[in-house]
């Protein structure tokens, strides 16, 4: 009975508006993000820089894309070229002897202006010719890579991240690496939930559902597609500075390739358009599924309950994968957070089977 809304009375414009009126919301913020904080002291170092770190950063990724297109509705098919151009120029001004914080902004803005450049084409454009504008940023931005030596050093070759502090702690070991992914992954959280409740996250909506409808009741479209393409792109390029210093600590193109901003979009999709919780499970759907798939498929072979050519067995779990992610598009729409919400709402009306609203 602890899930309630009854005995939620509301005295204050402040509480109405807050995050969680529920307080059993609130617990389960706090209870997450106090496990998150101890996960240094109860989890194993495998498992802490190879599930719960890229976890974390793919997260906040996702949460900037899911901005751009669940919050404003515009399409995104090159966010992989937006964070590679975060992690590219972090490291060059790392290297150059600037602080690691003077770095992620310098990759924020960077990537932010390229990102309008392209992001341009959506105050003419729309849907599937907007997803062409941004392939072509897509490519274009893997072609410089690759061909320019003075950014990547060629397309063999592999960029170390230097040596940084962050806040005077240096951004070494295990531990400091994971609590500044955790860092940026809280900060981008907080500033998506935030500003779906203020005036620029309703003018976004506004955009997304008919632009020259909001046109119409006051609201500049060309200005309010452009910020979000701004702030989006901010932050995915520091998203892929952090992704660079605190998980590979050492980039190369292919790791920001056409695949990698697909995965992106699905999880997105999958997690929940729009969605602040969907990111979350988006991400840890889309990097996690095909790991434990990969490992209960070898289990079986290695038990005999599987015999079947390596070959095929190397992609029973990719085709596992995709019939999932086809189950969540044909009975779920909505992804992975529609399934939370349901559950949810069955325990803020349990024992009931409605709530009679």
């Amino acid at each position: 009975m602890f899930y309630r809304l009854s005995g939620v009375h509301h005295t204050r414009y402040e509480t109405a508006r807050q995050l969680w009126p529920i307080p059993a919301d609130r617990w389960q913020v706090w209870i997450l993000l106090a496990l998150a904080l101890g996960a240094p002291l109860y989890m194993a170092d495998l498992y802490l820089t190879s599930y719960m770190l890229p976890w974390l950063v793919w997260s906040a990724a996702a949460l900037s894309l899911t901005l751009l297109m669940g919050v404003a509705g515009q399409l995104h098919f090159g966010f992989a070229a937006v964070m590679a151009i975060g992690a590219y120029t972090s490291i060059h001004i790392a290297r150059a002897g600037w602080p690691f914080e003077i770095a992620l902004i310098g990759a924020g803005l960077t990537a932010a202006v390229i990102g309008c450049v392209f992001g341009a084409a959506a105050l003419r454009v729309k849907g599937l010719y907007l997803v062409m504008a941004t392939l072509a940023m897509q490519y274009l931005v893997d072609w410089v890579i690759i061909n320019v030596p003075a950014i990547s050093g060629g397309a063999q070759a592999t960029l170390q991240t230097p040596d940084v502090t962050f806040l005077f702690v240096p951004m070494q070991g295990d531990t400091a690496l994971y609590y500044g992914a955790l860092l940026w992954a809280v900060i981008v959280t907080v500033l998506v939930l935030n500003i779906k409740r203020t005036s620029f996250g309703r003018a976004l909506v506004a955009v997304r559902d008919k632009d020259y409808a909001a046109s119409i009741i006051g609201v500049n479209s060309f200005k309010y597609k452009l910020l979000a393409f701004f702030t989006s792109s901010f932050l995915g390029g520091v998203s892929g500075a952090v992704l660079a210093f605190c998980y590979y600590q050492a980039v190369t193109p292919e790791q920001f390739g056409f695949n990698v901003s697909i995965q992106l979009v699905a999880m997105v999709l999958v997690g929940g358009l729009g969605s602040v919780i969907g990111a979350y499970l988006g991400a840890g759907f889309v990097l996690l599924a095909p790991i434990f798939l990969t490992n209960a498929m070898a289990y079986a072979a290695i038990q005999g309950w599987l015999t079947v050519s390596s070959n095929l067995l190397a992609h029973i779990p990719l085709m596992a994968y995709g019939a999932l992610i086809i189950g969540f598009l044909l009975f779920e729409p909505l992804g992975l957070a529609k399934i939370y919400d349901n559950i949810r709402k069955y325990f803020l009306v349990w024992p009931f089977r409605h709530s009679g609203s």
